[in-house]
């Protein structure tokens, strides 16, 4: 017996050896943790913010822990004080055949266990795993502590939405906190007096001592207390149920649940003060009454009795008696996502499109976006990424002011991907010291293309050179979208810059950005953090070094601040001869009273509060506020006053690429699709739904019947009764199981209307063709649909671009590109437009060619880099348009070996060549 116990307690000190030595890594890994983020967040200028977080953090802990680990110590301590005592003297033989029962074990360690120890290192140790699990509640702690009102009330409680947004959350979370650690103490006074004796779990009779009893009423009542508070706290969460035909309180949740609550109220209070009167009576009858009491009740009135009066009351007259409660439902769904400031204008959709109004809104025309984003993304791969290390991870749409007027582009940044690396060449020097960084962007314009149906380019190459875009003077890319590791700047081996021939150019790192690395002890910090030995044991590191953390932009914004929600599309500016990220970022919560949750997290309340800018060379990261009055922004612009900055103070050049973000445009028109009803009867009868529209994008292989949802898309255009074109992302609509169009919504993007929502509803006793329905007239069209049948059996594969729904004036033009690409190439050329207006369906090499033929007009040359119909350019010029493009098929036609093409492309060619040299006027033919 005695070597067992040797053996045994061998083992626990092994144990705890092995626990503590856990432990101490545990929290050497915290603090060095804690150590780099101090470091890197003063590196970047928010030092601040780091403070308040991390004071925020402590605070929860150390409250929580030690009010958990000083009420579960209390628990275990009058556990103790009042068991029954153990006689130190009494010793029990106990053989292998018969072991002893738990007071016979509390009898032999009895006397070598501290008790009041073991207790408070229970206590401690559980007060820890509780701190921990709560320190996440820092953030809503802050918030509750620095809110401000919304200014607007609930329609039941007439409280102020504030209340829900700041202080709900922080009741909750308090009463979900109380009752963990009411278990928690309940566990150590049982264990306490299992051990001590008091309680029996053996066979019949079982045994509770009365100071075990005490105890239980005493934990028991403490546990219905709570019970009341939390139906206390139930009732204003009825304001987040969804009955599938309200969401927020409905008829039944009003006039039943509500006063069902206030009767578990009384009946929870009661139930705590009977189990704290049985404290001294010590029975178990009036604890299990209470129990039964409150638990049957509830179970009888909070679900039995409302399904029966839901059902046999509410639902033959649901319409009625719900109405009410409905239209709570949209008018605090409508607030809180903005739904209530869409505007609604009246769309006559007219069919009086001529080359003169097309000529009057030249600005839209020439801005009809042809190239698709995966289309462009693989041209941009095949003809700019360089190098296999160089990769562009997403194509970004923006408009600029340049020389050939306000025009809009597609960019993209070419990053460096260093997985891209041979295998062999993915060594620890090229990894974090020498491939540091991307270089430069792509621009082209959205409507032209070259005669062999590529883009043209406004950036393009390593550096950048300029043709038609803005001048970069700064194109290095050391922070991006890719996943992005940490880089060791100023070293004593030069940085890769680009290739050059077959040389390589190099530079070295001149931002700002980076942690000092230089030192001994900071060599050591880092490499214990980031897990990588050779920090410090390299030789390449110097006294100037540093280390340059969090470069992919996204988890760089959410560091500094995560309680802001990110767009999932940051995007690329070119300003002042440098690059920079702009990513929006939104306020979000879930405890908008009344209102239907329409993200993914389950949140029901969202903001476009912060627009985002990160220098893609100094990692400097500047958060504007778009939208001030929004009340959980300024109530973390209480909590970091030094954050954020107004929107005034971004630089002017930069406030010209704000766009309104898709995500949040697309969350909008999701939800607008039912609640631009704004009648009950007609939102409850779903009489108006909508839904977005169906298009054929993607290769033309005869399985895409079924379509897929119209996304939104960015466009330069003239809205109707504005005087000039501006940029707008826009989405038509179609009523719900049909295919004509109904209407288009249209977020504006430009000042002084930037944030404006816009629906243009169209008449409803016309009807106006739909994306889908004009898709089944383009496959209906015999010429077009042979040409592509051709095509594809030609060892091509066609590409069916987007479908645009272009409003013109108060008419709607549609636009689809089409591409080719070889089966085993990836190489995609734009080479057809496809335009449809009326009851036309044409399909030509131009997008101008495309108009003119759908205006029975005359085009210019198929290799005109612009969309532009025909203007009064003299007649040389014509000439001279038509020969280039007579030059440019006969090139086409000799490619693809068709030689009676090309003899009459080239016949054409010279009559045109006489006919210029001749002085000949004369319009050219297409």
């Amino acid at each position: 017996m005695r070597k067992k116990a040797k053996s045994g307690a061998r083992v626990a000190r092994n144990v705890i050896a092995v626990a503590a030595v856990v432990f101490c890594l545990i929290v050497i890994g915290r603090i060095t943790g804690i150590l780099v983020d101090w470091l890197w967040f003063g590196s970047i200028g928010y030092g601040s913010v780091f403070w308040t977080a991390f004071w925020a953090k402590l605070l929860v802990f150390a409250a929580v822990f030690a009010a958990s680990a000083a009420a579960i110590a209390v628990s275990g301590w009058v556990a103790h004080y009042y068991a029954r005592p153990v006689d130190a003297m009494q010793v029990i033989d106990a053989s292998e055949d018969a072991p002893p029962d738990l007071a016979e074990l509390a009898s032999r360690i009895a006397p070598r266990v501290p008790w009041r120890l073991g207790i408070a290192g229970a206590a401690v140790l559980i007060g820890l795993f509780i701190a921990a699990s709560k320190v996440s509640n820092w953030d809503i702690a802050l918030r509750f502590l620095h809110q401000v009102p919304y200014g607007a009330r609930d329609p039941i409680f007439a409280k102020d939405i504030g209340f829900y947004l700041f202080s709900l959350p922080v009741f909750i979370a308090i009463k979900n906190w109380l009752l963990q650690l009411l278990f928690f103490c309940t566990l150590v006074a049982a264990a306490v007096y299992a051990l001590r004796g008091d309680i029996e779990f053996g066979p019949a009779p079982r045994w509770l001592s009365p100071a075990a009893a005490a105890h239980a009423s005493a934990l028991l009542g403490g546990f219905f207390a709570l019970k009341a508070w939390s139906y206390v706290l139930d009732r204003y969460l009825l304001l987040y149920r969804d009955n599938g035909v309200v969401v927020g309180a409905s008829y039944t949740d009003i006039h039943v649940e509500l006063p069902v609550l206030w009767l578990l109220i009384g009946v929870a209070m009661a139930a705590a003060v009977a189990s704290w009167v049985n404290m001294h009576r010590r029975g178990w009858r009036i604890p299990a009454a209470s129990a039964v009491a409150l638990f049957g009740g509830s179970f009888v009135l909070t679900v039995i009795y409302p399904a029966l009066f839901e059902r046999f009351y509410v639902k033959p007259s649901e319409l009625q008696l719900e109405a009410p409660y409905i239209a709570h439902n949209i008018e605090l769904t409508r607030l809180a996502y903005g739904l209530n400031k869409i505007e609604v204008k009246p769309f006559p959709a007219e069919e009086g499109l001529n080359v003169a109004s097309l000529d009057a809104n030249r600005a839209t025309i020439d801005n009809i976006r042809l190239w698709d984003v995966q289309p462009l993304m693989s041209t941009y791969a095949q003809l700019q990424e360089i190098r296999t290390y160089y990769k562009f991870f997403s194509v970004d749409i923006d408009r600029y002011r340049l020389a050939s007027g306000y025009r809009q582009v597609m960019l993209s940044a070419r990053e460096l991907a260093p997985s891209l690396l041979p295998e062999s060449a993915q060594t620890w020097v090229n990894l974090h010291l020498l491939f540091t960084h991307g270089n430069g962007v792509v621009m082209s314009p959205v409507t032209e293309k070259s005669a062999e149906g590529l883009p043209s380019l406004y950036l393009q190459d390593i550096p950048p050179v300029a043709t038609g875009g803005p001048v970069i003077s700064e194109p290095r890319l050391y922070f991006g979208q890719g996943e992005q590791g940490y880089v060791i700047v100023k070293g004593s081996t030069p940085e890769f810059d680009y290739p050059k021939g077959k040389d390589n150019v190099y530079t070295s790192y001149g931002g700002r950005d980076g942690v000092a690395i230089g030192g001994i002890a900071r060599r050591t910090l880092f490499a214990w953090q980031l897990d990588d030995p050779n920090i410090l044991l390299t030789g390449y590191i110097t006294s100037e070094s540093r280390i340059l953390l969090h470069r992919n932009i996204q988890d760089r914004v959410l560091t500094i601040a995560p309680f802001l929600t990110l767009d999932r599309d940051p995007y690329i500016v070119a300003s002042a001869g440098r690059l920079y990220w702009i990513q929006d970022a939104y306020t979000t919560s879930r405890w908008f009273p009344y209102s239907k949750p329409g993200l993914a997290d389950g949140s029901n309340t969202i903001r476009n509060s912060v627009k985002v800018v990160i220098d893609a060379y100094n990692g400097t990261v500047d958060f504007y506020v778009s939208d001030p009055a929004d009340p959980i922004l300024r109530t973390y612009q209480r909590i970091f006053p030094s954050l954020f900055k107004p929107l005034d103070e971004m630089p002017p050049d930069l406030q010209q690429h704000i766009r309104y973000p898709e995500d949040l445009f697309l969350i909008q028109a999701q939800l607008y699709r039912a609640y631009h009803m704004d009648a009950p009867e007609v939102f409850y009868n779903r009489e108006d739904l909508w839904q977005f529209p169906r298009e054929l994008a993607g290769i033309d292989d005869g399985n895409a019947a079924a379509g897929a949802p119209m996304t939104p898309y960015y466009t330069i255009m003239r809205l109707p009764g504005e005087s000039k074109a501006e940029f707008v992302l826009m989405l038509p609509m179609v009523p719900s199981q049909r295919e004509n169009m109904i209407a288009w919504l249209a977020a504006r993007c430009d000042p002084p209307g930037y944030g404006k929502l816009v629906v243009y509803s169209f008449p409803k006793e016309k009807l106006v063709f739909g994306p889908f329905q004009i898709e089944a007239r383009i496959q209906q069209n015999t010429e077009i649909s042979q040409q592509i049948s051709l095509w594809n059996q030609m060892g091509s594969r066609v590409i069916r671009g987007h479908l645009l729904v272009v409003p013109i004036e108060n008419s709607i033009l549609y636009v689809s590109p089409l591409y080719l690409r070889a089966s085993s190439g990836q190489l995609p050329e734009l080479k057809r437009v496809i335009a449809a207006y009326g009851d036309r369906v044409v399909m030509e090499e131009t997008l101008s060619q495309a108009l003119a033929a759908l205006f029975k007009e005359t085009a210019p040359a198929a290799g005109a880099p612009s969309g532009r119909a025909p203007g009064p350019a003299g007649a040389a010029n014509v000439q001279a348009r038509d020969a280039l493009d007579h030059y440019n098929r006969a090139l086409e036609r000799l490619k693809a070996g068709d030689w009676s093409g090309f003899g009459a492309e080239l016949d054409a060619l010279k009559q045109s060549l006489e006919a210029l040299a001749g002085g000949h006027g004369g319009q050219g033919q297409p």
